[in-house]
């Protein structure tokens, strides 16, 4: 007998019990544009109609700024089913998103100060 892990959605042995173009209620295309680290985060604003379970745990995770990509992990959803579910909220002004900040054009990627700096700032997150 399989055992049912963090909530209803969820089955132990068989995985999502809700397969992911339900979630998105069979679209494939986002309304508006996100890539996987744009951030979000709720407005305050809730939406004038119920969206359902989906949405709203999407909406509970975004209290503070969170990524595309951390949201799709967190609803363990491929990101396209997130970005689905993410532009409904930003449709209906539940959230905002914000695209990620570039590197200046003409910096190097393969600079060593750089990529010395990243992994020290990912060596402290450890």
């Amino acid at each position: 007998m399989s055992e049912i892990v963090e909530g209803p959605w969820l089955d132990g042995d068989a995985g999502r019990l809700v397969r992911p173009y339900t979630v998105s209620d069979g679209r494939t295309k986002p309304s508006a544009h996100f890539d996987l680290l744009t951030l979000v985060m709720a407005t305050g604003t809730r939406p004038h109609s119920y969206l359902g379970p989906d949405h709203s745990h999407v909406l509970g995770l975004c209290g503070g700024p969170l990524s595309v990509a951390e949201i799709a992990a967190h609803i363990r959803q491929p990101a396209m089913v997130a970005k689905v579910l993410l532009s409904d909220l930003v449709d209906c002004g539940a959230i905002t998103a914000r695209a990620p900040e570039r590197a200046p054009l003409g910096s190097d990627p393969t600079d060593r100060d750089l990529l010395e700096a990243v992994l020290d700032g990912l060596r402290k997150r450890l």
